[in-house]
């Protein structure tokens, strides 16, 4: 958790990170996605010492952006995730398919 942050901050890194490790992050890449967001979040709102130009120009916040700009895109999740899902739902066959066999198997 960043330091100086507020029980607010504190749950929403929870809820982040979570939320990360849900889609099959592991936990250090949940970790970072989850302080960074929240280091931008304390940004925009004058919770820091300084913030960067980045923090005060966006015109959303990470949260309303929804990940819009995190790479995910149109494609969906990566094949590790699908990968990932896959193992915990016992898919047969799974470490020899693409990311579109990945993809049916799931059905998606």
């Amino acid at each position: 958790m960043p330091a100086g942050s507020n029980a607010k901050r504190e749950r929403q890194y929870e809820h982040i990170k979570e939320g990360a490790r849900s889609r099959g992050t592991s936990e250090g890449r949940a970790e970072e996605i989850a302080a960074r967001t929240v280091n931008k979040e304390r940004a925009r709102s004058g919770e820091s010492r300084s913030a960067g130009t980045t923090s005060l120009r966006d015109s959303k916040s990470a949260s309303q952006r929804g990940g819009e700009r995190s790479g995910g895109g149109p494609q969906g999740p990566t094949k590790d995730q699908l990968y990932a899902e896959a193992r915990k739902k016992n898919v047969e066959g799974r470490s020899t398919m693409s990311k579109d066999q990945l993809r049916r198997a799931l059905g998606r």
